[in-house]
């Protein structure tokens, strides 16, 4: 039985006889549920990385992913890997333009592989 977020809003839902997170995980002491929950979906990369770098130790690290997966999650870091739009990404992309450099050291690479192909 799932708990929905609803349901914890109402008070004393755990008196009810209804699975709680404790049942789910027992006595094991998740990262996500002891930091800041906003830091699982924030925006700054150094941010970011120290929710992947929770998400390592983790003992659940492996069902959060595969269930963030089946969900589609739409953002946030689940199993530490970070989502953007249901897909898993190395990084979120800034506001703006792509600096200069970056965009010319990604040509250069690019014409590099299709001049030794």
């Amino acid at each position: 039985m799932a708990v929905l977020f609803s349901e914890l809003l109402v008070p004393g839902w755990a008196e009810r006889g209804m699975i709680g997170l404790g049942e789910v995980t027992g006595e094991i002491s998740l990262p996500c549920h002891i930091a800041e929950p906003e830091l699982f979906f924030d925006e700054s990369a150094p941010r970011v990385l120290l929710a992947k770098s929770l998400c390592s130790s983790c003992p659940m690290r492996s069902a959060c992913l595969e269930g963030a997966l089946s969900r589609r999650e739409p953002c946030g870091i689940w199993g530490g890997e970070l989502f953007v739009n249901g897909e898993i990404v190395a990084s979120k992309r800034t506001v703006g333009r792509p600096r200069l450099k970056e965009t010319l050291a990604t040509a250069s690479t690019m014409s590099d592989e299709a001049l030794a192909s």
